[in-house]
């Protein structure tokens, strides 16, 4: 079943504007949890064969700083929601634009993942 809306442009960039602190919020959280699991992994798994693997209070403002800069990225990415929403949604109904936003908010916090599983699987491949 498909809500209709018809919203305005103003309309949509304002719904799409009110979701990006979610979006955000989203991006922060996972950044988080996926560098715990960063951290356990590599500790875990790849300190005790790795000499030159370490956690440093610079690697982690180092890190904690690009990932600040993939957030300005992926806020980036984000606005070409609301293009998408404008240009696309034809029949201007609430279910493609929330079906844009979910999957664009769950592709963009599943990313920082990669980073603890790409250590999970290279354990497996150099020292397992």
């Amino acid at each position: 079943m498909s809500s209709s809306s018809s919203l305005t442009e103003s309309q949509i960039r304002k719904w799409w504007n009110d979701k990006r602190y979610l979006y955000n919020l989203g991006l922060f959280i996972s950044g988080i949890i996926a560098f715990v699991l960063y951290v356990i992994v590599g500790v875990n798994l790849i300190m005790p064969y790795d000499e030159d693997f370490e956690i440093t209070l610079f690697t982690i403002a180092f890190q904690g700083i690009g990932y600040l800069i993939m957030i300005v990225f992926a806020n980036l990415f984000y606005s070409l929601g609301v293009t998408e929403d404008l240009n696309h949604n034809k029949e201007n109904t609430d279910d493609f634009r929330k079906n844009l936003f979910n999957l664009g908010f769950w592709f963009s916090v599943s990313l920082p993942f990669f980073a603890p599983l790409w250590l999970f699987i290279s354990y497996f491949l150099e020292f397992y």
